[in-house]
Parts: structure tokens; C-alpha cells; sequence
């Protein structure tokens, strides 16, 4: 069953139980007053280029003169090495054929996503490469150079969410 199909089945999706447990109630009630432990300190995962701090790199990516552009298996396994070269982590590839050609698609990660959309009769790509936190958004770019043989790439980058 996909991870989805459970929540579009509506199983598991009843009201939450109102039982509850009786308490007694006496005259005396006796309340201990415990105080919470130190809550950990909370990453926020926000990036930091070139000592600017943002919510995350977003890389636009532009691949001319590339090859396999209609294949499938190979756009997926080229997306599957950008995560690990970024050193982020998948979620959830999810990638569309279209007839009679081209594919888009995304990796959903922790750290954002990156996405493809290919025409494949002009050797061209598009990719959106977003990422926060601690991975490496730029390690993509070699791999979609290698991947898709592309004689000319275009890089250009946002620093989202910046703190003013």
C-alpha cells in the first residue's frame, strides 16, 4: 500500500476516543508540582552562505546540449545521487513520462526538494535545487553535468528567507 493510500482511505481517520479514566476526588487532593526539564535546544535549520544567514540555498539550474533527458530510470538515479552528494536526505521521489516525451519530477527531502523538468528533443533541463540546513545543494551540479553529458550549465542563486 503507498504511504498516502492510507490517508486517502480514510482509515484510521475515526474521532479520537473520549474515554477517560475516573479519578477519585477526595477532599484532600494532593498535586504534586514537578518542574519540566530543559527543553534541548532546537536546530532551526536555516543555511548560512557566505556569512549570510537564510532559510535555505535555492539553486536554478540550467543544463543545455544534454543527453537521456527521456529517460526515466536514468533522471531517477541521477536524482537519487544528488541527494547523497548533498548529503541530505529522501523522502520521496515522485517523477511523470510524458508522451511522447520529456519528464518532471521531484526529490522531496528534509531539507526541501529538487526538481526536474526536461525537453528532451532541445537537450534542455530545468531544475530547481532548494536546500536548507547543513547540505550541500552545489555537490548537484557535477553530478547533472556527468549525468546528462550537458555541454553548457547554467547556475544561478537565491538566498531564501534572509534575516535582515
Amino acid at each position: 500500500m503507498r504511504q498516502d493510500a492510507l490517508l486517502r482511505s480514510g482509515k484510521g481517520l475515526g474521532t479520537p476516543g473520549t474515554a477517560r479514566k475516573s479519578i477519585a476526588r477526595n477532599k484532600a487532593t494532593h498535586v504534586a508540582v514537578v518542574k519540566p526539564a530543559a527543553a534541548p535546544e532546537r536546530e532551526d535549520h536555516f543555511a548560512v552562505r557566505n556569512g549570510v544567514r537564510c532559510a535555505g540555498v535555492h539553486l536554478i539550474v540550467d543544463l543545455h546540449g544534454a543527453e537521456g533527458l527521456d529517460d526515466i530510470d536514468l533522471i531517477e538515479a541521477t536524482l537519487r545521487r544528488c541527494v547523497e552528494a548533498a548529503q541530505a536526505t529522501l523522502l520521496h521521489i515522485h517523477l511523470h513520462h510524458f508522451h511522447p516525451n520529456g519528464v518532471s519530477g521531484v526529490a522531496v527531502l528534509a531539507e526541501s526538494h529538487i526538481s526536474i523538468h526536461t525537453w528532451p528533443d532541445a537537450g534542455y533541463a530545468a531544475l530547481d535545487v532548494f536546500m536548507c540546513g547543513k547540505a550541500s545543494p552545489d555537490a548537484c551540479v557535477p553530478v547533472l553535468r556527468e549525468a546528462f553529458k550537458a555541454k553548457r550549465v547554467e547556475v544561478n542563486e537565491l538566498l531564501r528567507g534572509q534575516d535582515g
